[in-house]
């Protein structure tokens, strides 16, 4: 095995005629214009200082998810075990250790057939029918959030208001249902919410050493208080996911172990919070965008699976993700080292112009030509895609139903959206509205 400055120096020889990265703040910003540079001059993009490239064309992306034997999402840190962030995260972990649970590898940081088991344990829990009788609830508790925001300006006489749609809306719908899924107290959905970044913050951006520090407590905070409820759940089984975890294995298997629960339970509050929220305020984002799409959708409900399905391919919530390369191999006419984290641009590939007829536009129209990987693809097709979609379409559709036109209350001032490498997030989203 290469050591990382051979790794380094292996990466920095790929031809790349490119002087700018996704390292830049503002390339996360807006990635786009760089999205249509790679694709035409460096599709498989060197990240060198991180031991990384980036795979960005659609087929190259197919190409790694559906190869775990070649890029696997175990150890998918790869060559990036150096530098000052990575003696962070290195901390990060022994303090989890010493004071909670370390993470271990379950799930999305498994491989066949290690994964086949966490898969089939949740598929029990994220089953069709539970997400067909939660559409109901879902629709109540938007119905809910959307009452809060408009009985003020109701009340005062008035036919149009304002809102900070991320506080009031996309952050508490989804999660509250996470919350009561796994058997939490709704009201408490703002300590909710800081376990949430918590969970994501070393992975988000480079952290100062107090930063460090806040991010490693607050989650273990969300571990003791969650190490309790796996253990009253043993013995007290109720009907949400902690339970159905607990008790997920068959006659004859062993149970879940405390560090395995908590490692789901982290990907599931982070995978089940933060991506439906910004899938949420990217869609309306785009309507405030594009009042023509806005007025079709609202004057013909049928389009709203469609426009879903756009607003996931445009702007999805997840850009990328990670893998590790297990042997050199060729992606792209570009040659791989092994170890080297490979972070698969779903992104980009759903920008890409060579898969979808005029990409960089948003095309509501596209139907069952929307082929796009915002689930990503694969064993590791996101588990949570029909519970997504399912409060998207509630989110979105009482919106519409509710207004008669929805649009930005003012300017972005600086960066829309915060620094993340994997991420599409915006913070905050003031909109106006005039009710139907």
């Amino acid at each position: 095995m290469a050591t990382a400055e051979e790794l380094s120096e292996r990466l920095s020889a790929i031809d790349c005629p490119i002087d700018h990265t996704m390292l830049d703040p503002a390339v996360q910003d807006a990635p786009w214009d760089f999205y249509r540079e790679v694709h035409d001059k460096c599709p498989v993009f060197p990240i060198p200082e991180l031991g990384a490239v980036m795979v960005t064309r659609y087929n190259d992306v197919r190409f790694v998810l559906t190869h775990p034997e070649l890029f696997s999402n175990s150890g998918r840190g790869g060559g990036a075990k150096k530098g000052l962030q990575v003696d962070k995260a290195k901390r990060y972990q022994q303090i989890l250790r010493e004071k909670g649970w370390g993470h271990v590898e379950t799930l999305q940081r498994t491989d066949p057939p290690i994964h086949t088991d966490y898969r089939k344990r949740l598929n029990r829990v994220f089953t069709p029918r539970r997400v067909r009788t939660m559409g109901e609830h879902i629709d109540e508790i938007s119905a809910d959030l959307i009452d809060a925001i408009v009985r003020p300006v109701t009340d005062a006489g008035e036919t149009s208001g304002e809102c900070e749609f991320v506080s009031s809306f996309s952050m508490p719908l989804p999660g509250i249902i996470i919350a009561e899924q796994l058997g939490l107290d709704r009201s408490d959905i703002a300590r909710f919410k800081r376990w949430a970044d918590a969970m994501l913050a070393i992975s988000m951006r480079p952290l100062t050493d107090d930063e460090l520090i806040e991010a490693v407590e607050t989650e273990l905070d969300a571990q003791h208080h969650l190490a309790a409820e796996f253990e009253r759940r043993r013995t007290e089984p109720t009907d949400d996911l902690i339970s159905a975890l607990v008790h997920s294995h068959e006659p004859g298997d062993e149970p879940l172990s405390v560090h395995e629960l908590q490692n789901l339970m982290h990907q599931l509050v982070t995978g089940g919070f933060e991506t439906t929220t910004n899938a949420l305020n990217h869609g309306i984002w785009l309507l405030t965008r594009y009042p023509d799409v806005q007025d079709r959708v609202r004057n013909d409900p049928s389009l709203l699976a469609s426009f879903i399905e756009e607003v996931l391919r445009f702007e999805g919530p997840v850009q990328g993700l990670a893998r590790r390369a297990t042997q050199d191999v060729e992606v792209g006419g570009v040659t791989i080292p092994e170890d080297t984290m490979v972070i698969v641009r779903y992104g980009a590939a759903n920008r890409d112009e060579e898969a979808f007829d005029r990409a960089n536009e948003f095309d509501i129209d596209r139907a069952d030509t929307n082929r796009h990987m915002a689930f990503g693809l694969g064993t590791h097709f996101c588990v949570g895609a029909a519970l997504a979609r399912r409060e998207l379409e509630s989110g979105f559709g009482a919106w519409l139903a509710r207004t008669s036109s929805i649009e930005l209350a003012r300017p972005f001032e600086g960066p829309v959206h915060e620094p993340s490498l994997f991420l599409l997030p915006i913070e905050h989203l003031p909109l106006r509205f005039t009710l139907r």
